[in-house]
């Protein structure tokens, strides 16, 4: 057998044994399971590619914004932007984004009121007095630029205790289903073939 059949040989056992492969349903699970992640990772990825922000898409959390924005509303931000760049405006100015003056890890959505040479003031639509902070080009996150009603109700019960222990019992029981019941009846049948084959005989 010259090299080109051997070659020919290999190629064909691989294919052979990918098919095999394929017609195993806990690949396909695997493989379906992945495409949704990686399509996910995909669409997060070029959300945060042309908005210009890590944070491109947020939950409303509080009512500071109402009737602008209400809790459990979805918002759209845009980033790569400076404060130059941002209207400020009681009643009409951007709504934006930035991290708590003080405190990095918090995120606001207020309304920019007040613009000095380099920084904003913000209030929120619902609260009577202005913001005791100011905003700097390093606060500022961007510019909401969308809303979606409700959809950010999703989020933020992911992130209580109820909605993690709801989405664990889910995982259970996805994988009891499609994974250990499926094998255990696979295996109760390879070891009692005969009492299978006595049931269907009884039957007919």
């Amino acid at each position: 057998m010259n090299n080109h059949s051997k070659t020919a040989h290999q190629d064909g056992d691989e294919m052979s044994k990918l098919k095999q492969a394929w017609k195993n349903e806990y690949i396909k699970s695997i493989v379906f399971l992945a495409i949704i992640l990686i399509g996910i990772v995909a669409f997060w990825m070029g959300l945060r590619f042309f908005l210009r922000t890590d944070y491109p898409l947020l939950a409303v959390a509080s009512e500071s914004m109402v009737p602008t924005l209400n809790v459990g509303d979805l918002i759209i931000v845009q980033g790569g932007l400076n404060v130059s760049d941002i209207t400020a405006e009681y009643g009409t100015g951007d709504v934006i984004v930035f991290h708590k003056p003080g405190d990095p890890d918090e995120l606001i959505v207020h309304r920019a009121v007040e613009k000095n040479d380099d920084s904003l003031r913000t209030k929120g639509d619902a609260n009577a007095p202005i913001d005791n902070w100011s905003v700097f080009d390093s606060h500022l996150v961007g510019r909401v630029v969308g809303t979606v009603p409700y959809l950010g109700h999703i989020p933020l019960f992911v992130r209580t205790t109820t909605g993690v222990t709801i989405i664990v019992i889910l995982i259970v029981i996805l994988i009891l289903l499609e994974f250990i019941i499926p094998a255990a009846k696979k295996a109760m049948k390879t070891e009692h073939p005969e009492e299978e084959t006595d049931a269907l005989d009884g039957s007919l």
